[in-house]
């Protein structure tokens, strides 16, 4: 069982008295038996965080009382606890920016639907007290499979944005892509989380920026450029345009008109002249722009944004070295195809011959295991490390990490898996 997580390293004496007096009234309870009642009164005396922890898991849970909204990331019981708090501390324009799907927010909510679609069998009788979470991935050991989906713009969320992150990141062991719309660039990125990074590429259509910007991830020590190809076809963000009429701010401090003076102020663009460039997505391309990418790119290539089995065996004939299922979080197209739903037709596809990752509506730990089990080499989160950095910035962001992981391994005992490769297709039944 994980380790109570309170604030840092040491419970509060509060906590701690609270924790006493509770087991104190469990003792003299008709409910509980001499032998246990004894078991009580010796954890009592000893005061063990970690004991206490391993016999009661009620002892795990905040003990303070909170209202609609937590105040403070110990307050959290799961992730989804950190969405009001960032609506609450966010601009309405910038929580919709975080919230928005496409049209209906359908298939945003298919993400989510998707995983009630899969069943975990539970094992018995398997010594399940040591977990391993670690996978390899591109000769890389990650001490967890939970990787830092790329979201774009941090600043909105936090003055930190991104630095933030890859400091949380760095500090609970997960890997993290950084998106080219960052706030931050990718040598600062790098620094704070204290290993090289992915870096997700926005190509833009002007080629000459293209190649910059990937010789600039590369000579910063990225050692996989991931591609995004899901936003070929505009999008109609209609939640965030909602909460933009709510907002009486004025955006001109953040936002300037014209492409070239918005984008001109991202990190990433630093030095480079993109008066050439009308969009961010290259819309225009196509097979043969991936082959142009994977001659230039000296390190791994990653197509993120791939859904179709023929889309996934079409990457593997131009070289690319691994995938990411993804339809941008729901806010790419109106498709209404889960990505949990779709990832075995692209893992079917791939054969084992490249990693397949994937993301979309990841909360829980057992989505994790569901994602893995259906064939996932990792699986990357986005809104939920967002949410935490609005609400609470660093702290928050760790403690998202922590909440997931911590589910994980649980999930991991119930299902009889100590080790990532023991999480198979036979893990999962369909419901």
């Amino acid at each position: 069982m994980a380790k109570m997580t309170c604030k840092g390293p040491e419970i509060s004496k509060r906590q701690m008295i609270a924790r006493r007096q509770f087991l104190r009234f469990l003792t003299c309870s008709p409910l509980v038996t001499a032998t246990s009642a004894g078991t009580i009164a010796n954890l009592v005396a000893s005061g063990s965080r970690e004991a206490l922890a391993q016999s009661y898991d009620v002892l795990r849970a905040p003990t303070e009382a909170v209202g609609d909204v937590i105040t403070s990331p110990e307050q959290a019981l799961n992730v989804f606890d950190f969405e009001p708090a960032a609506k609450k501390a966010l601009p309405p324009a910038h929580y919709g920016y975080l919230a928005t799907g496409v049209d209906d927010d359908a298939t945003l909510k298919a993400n989510r639907d998707g995983f009630a679609k899969f069943h975990i069998r539970a094992r018995r009788l398997i010594d399940a007290r040591k977990i391993d979470t670690s996978v390899r991935i591109f000769e890389t050991n990650w001490p967890s499979p939970i990787a830092l989906a790329p979201v774009s713009s941090q600043a909105a969320f936090h003055p930190e944005a991104e630095l933030a992150v890859a400091r949380a990141a760095r500090t609970k062991g997960h890997q993290m892509i950084l998106s080219t719309v960052g706030n931050s660039s990718i040598e600062g990125v790098i620094k704070e989380h204290g290993s090289p990074i992915w870096y997700m590429l926005y190509p833009t259509d002007d080629w000459a920026v293209t190649q910059a910007l990937v010789k600039r991830a590369e000579a910063a020590g990225a050692p996989a450029i991931v591609l995004t190809v899901d936003r070929q076809g505009g999008r109609n963000t209609e939640t965030l345009f909602r909460e933009r009429r709510l907002d009486t701010r004025v955006c001109a401090g953040c936002h300037q008109p014209g492409f070239a003076s918005e984008v001109s102020r991202k990190p990433m663009f630093d030095h480079l002249d993109v008066s050439r460039v009308t969009n961010l997505y290259g819309t225009g391309m196509t097979w043969e722009f991936v082959k142009r990418l994977r001659d230039l790119t000296r390190g791994r290539l990653v197509l993120k944004g791939i859904v179709t089995h023929q889309d996934a065996k079409d990457a593997l004939s131009y070289g690319v070295d691994g995938l990411i299922v993804s339809n941008h979080g729901g806010r790419a197209e109106e498709s209404l195809q889960s990505t949990i739903e779709v990832l075995p037709e692209v893992v079917e596809a791939v054969g084992g011959r490249v990693p397949v990752m994937v993301d979309g509506g990841f909360r829980r730990g057992t989505d994790v295991l569901k994602g893995l089990a259906l064939g996932a080499s990792a699986v990357c989160t986005g809104r939920p490390y967002c949410w935490g950095l609005a609400a609470f910035g660093q702290p928050g962001v760790e403690a998202v990490l922590e909440i997931t992981q911590r589910e994980f391994e649980t999930i991991m005992r119930q299902a009889g898996a100590t080790t990532i490769a023991q999480i198979t297709k036979d893990s999962v039944s369909r419901a």
